[in-house]
């Protein structure tokens, strides 16, 4: 991979994971996510072999499906209680999705 891309790639993986970390709204909280997802594709399908593109298909249609998820646990929270911070999931329906999308992006056991 040339340099440069690689350079783009990691300083993007580290903006995604600063706006992910520092995000007090679900929107800019699930752009940091994808903008991860989208810096870290290139890294896994780097030798450019059939299965490094198998793999990084694999993980963006995982991926994709866990964003999905979590926005529309976001949607949830805001319909049943009107906030859309982050620190105001109070409806149990909306913390088990969000719960699941969160173990879907992490790869936690019964996700992996």
């Amino acid at each position: 991979m040339n340099p440069q891309a690689n350079l783009i790639s990691i300083s993007s993986l580290f903006l995604g994971t600063t706006i992910t970390i520092s995000s007090n709204h679900w929107m800019m909280a699930w752009t940091g996510l994808e903008i991860n997802t989208l810096a870290i594709l290139p890294l896994i399908s780097k030798p450019h072999h059939p299965r490094a593109i198998e793999a990084a298909t694999k993980y963006f249609l995982v991926q994709a499906a866990a964003s999905t998820l979590l926005l529309f646990s976001s949607t949830t929270n805001a319909l049943f209680t009107g906030q859309w911070d982050v620190t105001q999931l109070t409806h149990p329906i909306s913390c088990l999705l969000l719960t699941t999308a969160i173990s879907i992006k992490l790869g936690l056991v019964p996700f992996h």
